[in-house]
């Protein structure tokens, strides 16, 4: 059963331009496994644009509610090239009290945006 549906986007350079102007923003945004890629180079703006529509969504999809911790939701991609959501405290305790068991994510970027889809499933 869907329990709930979120879409967000995201100015690729805007955002860009936020965590420069902010100091120590993306450290409260993304877990550190979020800002690096395996081989351990920093991650684009594109990609961590894309992460942060996801986290949006996310929160869209569980109705919004105040409190969610932007790191207690972790973006990351399988070794097949799937994207996935990895949640716990404040998050994960909003996902339960809905009933929510499985999570669907599409990530996508061009043209200057950032755009993620997140469904969550009971």
């Amino acid at each position: 059963m869907i329990i709930g549906v979120g879409i967000d986007v995201a100015e690729i350079e805007r955002f860009g331009a936020a965590l420069e102007r902010t100091p120590g923003m993306a450290e409260r945004l993304f877990v550190e496994s979020e800002l690096l890629l395996p081989g351990g180079e920093r991650r684009g703006i594109a990609s961590l644009a894309a992460r942060f529509a996801a986290k949006e969504a996310l929160a869209k999809a569980l109705g919004a509610p105040a409190g969610l911790r932007w790191t207690d939701a972790e973006v990351y991609v399988e070794e097949s090239g799937q994207p996935r959501v990895r949640v716990k405290g404040t998050v994960a305790e909003r996902a339960s009290v809905l009933g929510v068991r499985s999570w669907h994510v599409s990530l996508s970027h061009d043209a200057g945006v950032a755009s993620a889809v997140v469904v969550a499933e009971g």
